[in-house]
């Protein structure tokens, strides 16, 4: 079976090592930040391939998380690691309840106004202190908030289509 990026969903990266004894600090993509200490094996992105690491243990600390990945015994090595995406196997994640989405998913869809104006595709979601932010690329990039029923109408992930109620001219 072939493995495709498709099939991980990264939900974090390696910051920097911690200590002497091979942990990492991690940036975790998860809410809340310690749900990525849920998930074993880690995947990190080596070399254009994604390469398995069993999690022995971790913990939050401050607004972050620590973790210790097996065969990483030293400062060294866990340094080796600093700048990696850490990713999980799609089939590691619960299934998104009903209205509910995964920014992953929505990367990629078409959106389109309610008047049927083409905007662009969703090219990364940001987060911000009001609201999640979809970053869409087309002729130009338009910055349109996430915000159910009043501005984002629709979303069919099998047709990887999101219906705004956006200005095309804002």
């Amino acid at each position: 079976m072939t493995v495709s990026e498709t099939d991980f969903v990264v939900v974090g990266k390696v910051t920097s090592s911690y200590g002497i004894r091979g942990w990492v600090k991690v940036y975790s993509f998860t809410e809340p930040v310690t749900n990525i200490l849920d998930y074993n094996p880690w995947y990190l992105k080596q070399d254009h391939q994604w390469r398995e690491f069993t999690l022995c243990e971790g913990r939050a600390h401050g607004k972050g998380v620590v973790a210790h990945l097996q065969t990483i015994d030293d400062r060294n090595q866990a340094d080796l690691l600093r700048g990696f995406e850490i990713a999980v196997r799609r089939s590691q994640i619960p299934a998104a309840e009903t209205g509910e989405y995964y920014w992953i998913d929505l990367i990629g869809c078409r959106v389109l106004t309610v008047e049927g104006e083409d905007l662009g595709v969703v090219e990364e979601l940001m987060e911000t202190g009001a609201n999640d932010v979809l970053v869409v690329r087309g002729e130009r990039e338009r910055l349109i908030p996430y915000v159910v029923d009043e501005v984002v109408k629709d979303i069919d992930l099998e047709q990887k289509l999101i219906r705004v109620d956006w200005p095309a001219d804002f």
